[in-house]
């Protein structure tokens, strides 16, 4: 009898040795998002809203505790609640920033939209995170020199790393640290802001890693071109969490795979990873979540977002007199997701363009606006408001008239069709392709003729067509129109264009 109980002792020190033996494999899970410019739903409160996002981290919290959210960049602008002022100064992203600290967030990378605000704005809302940022390319230029961006905490400055570690334990006792690399796409130069090459600091900053880590992944904000070529550069990782694109995309490379989600958190990318120490391999499983109204809002986080939209709410009444007026009601869709003004001719597109024409009286030859400056990748049906069209165009802007060469238009309207999924691609108004050619007013594009068109400012600053901008010399003149005219904001001349329509 005691050499049975001795063995069943033995038997179960045994077994339970065994279980808490490091086995060198460990299951983690990263939550993905990017390029989220609303902290509410979406689309009539079908999709998106941050809350609800809160809620799938905590049960991926639960379901395994080694759990990271991250942001692949642009976050802070636009929204058109980042244009509005509390106690005298604009909000900026500070809403964001707000909610992504009581969601909880462990990295965030910068996009291009991170620097649409003032260095002054950027500080205060690196000061007030309590997540950490990354990037290896982009970095502060001062009077003095070249720097990385910082949060200051009560006096202290705190660096933002090129580089980030995290460690994992889990119940057998196996540890893993993992490394992440950032680079962010240079397409929105400011004076404030040093963009060092994408590729060379990527490379550089995993070299820098690699040997101090069990595994790195990236966590990018650039081109699906860029992803593909640092996914080629170092096809050691296996994961590049990315953003730019607005359009969910799971592209498998030569050794890994490269993932974006659909902007505004449509859409989120769960990935449950399994990592093998002894093999240095990583299996990974992904899953694309449609974030909708079928999942609860997080109580805590929903509070945060609440507060805000109260605040959108009120101080929306000093921006435009009347906000909830109905200034026009439809039935069929006005179409403002991203996919189709970034890739097909809208009727939304076509309405703000119309509204650019009618701008100037109707006395130009027609009106473009890039797809980009349409910001609420959303439906409006019903009535509209205007608030509705501030959401649309969040940057605003002016209407400027341009008498341009009709050669250098058709470069223009060329490289808006070839640019078809980006935010270059053109909504126009008097412009259409018949076949092959272009058409203004019904009749082919002569490129000896000088034509006049109502452009959006942003348009004539090169940022998306690099060739068009005042310096060009077949740009031969520009109006910007004066504060009292109906051309000085675009959302008001769509507002009071729309009133006219009835």
């Amino acid at each position: 009898m005691k050499s049975t109980k001795l063995f069943t002792y033995l038997l179960f020190i045994a077994i339970l040795s065994s279980c808490q033996k490091n086995d060198q494999k460990i299951n983690f899970t990263f939550l993905q998002l990017n390029d989220v410019y609303e902290i509410a739903p979406i689309q009539g409160g079908q999709f998106g809203g941050m809350a609800r996002v809160a809620t799938v981290h905590q049960e991926l919290l639960q379901e395994n505790k080694n759990t990271m959210l991250f942001m692949a960049g642009d976050f802070l602008n636009p929204s058109l609640l980042g244009t509005l002022k509390v106690d005298g100064e604009r909000i900026r992203g500070a809403q964001m920033v707000n909610v992504m600290n009581a969601m909880n967030f462990d990295l965030a990378a910068f996009g291009n939209h991170e620097f649409d605000i003032s260095q002054q704005d950027l500080q205060k809302r690196l000061n007030e995170s309590t997540f950490p940022w990354i990037s290896a390319n982009v970095k502060l230029k001062t009077a003095e020199a070249t720097i990385p961006f910082y949060k200051e905490i009560n006096g202290k400055k705190e660096n933002v790393q090129e580089t980030f570690v995290k460690e994992f334990k889990d119940e057998d006792g196996t540890t893993i640290k993992i490394g992440f690399i950032s680079v962010c796409i240079p397409s929105n130069p400011k004076e404030y802001v040093e963009y060092g090459n994408m590729f060379v600091k990527a490379r550089a900053s995993y070299a820098a890693l690699k040997d101090s880590v069990d595994v790195v992944f990236g966590l990018t904000h650039v081109k699906i071109a860029n992803d593909k070529r640092i996914a080629k550069l170092i096809p050691e990782i296996p994961l590049i969490m990315g953003g730019h694109e607005h359009t969910n995309m799971r592209i498998e490379t030569e050794n890994g795979v490269i993932t974006k989600a659909d902007a505004n958190a449509k859409t989120v990318y769960i990935h449950r990873i399994s990592f093998d120490k002894k093999t240095k391999k990583a299996t990974i499983t992904s899953e694309l979540k449609e974030i909708n109204a079928s999942i609860k809002t997080d109580e805590k986080v929903g509070e945060v977002v609440n507060k805000w939209q109260n605040i959108l709410n009120t101080q929306i009444k000093e921006v435009i007199q009347n906000p909830e007026e109905i200034i026009y009601a439809t039935e069929i869709p006005l179409d403002g997701r991203d996919f189709s003004v970034r890739g097909e001719q809208s009727n939304l597109g076509t309405t703000i363009t119309k509204a650019m024409y009618f701008a100037y009286n109707e006395k130009v030859d027609g009106a473009i606006v890039n797809g980009g400056s349409i910001r609420i990748d959303d439906k409006l049906v019903g009535n509209i408001t205007p608030v509705d069209i501030f959401r649309v165009l969040p940057f605003g802007g002016a209407i400027v008239k341009v008498k341009i060469k009709g050669r250098l238009l058709k470069r223009v309207l060329d490289y808006g069709e070839l640019a078809a999924g980006t935010g270059a691609y053109l909504q126009r108004d008097q412009i259409e392709k018949v076949g092959e050619k272009w058409k203004i007013q019904n009749k082919e594009l002569n490129t000896n003729k000088i034509y006049t068109i109502a452009f959006s400012d942003y348009l004539l600053k090169g940022f998306d067509i690099p060739f068009l901008s005042e310096e060009n010399k077949e740009v031969l003149e520009v109006y910007n129109p004066k504060e009292n005219e109906l051309a000085f904001d675009i959302r008001k001349a769509v507002v009071e264009y729309l009133k006219t329509q009835k």
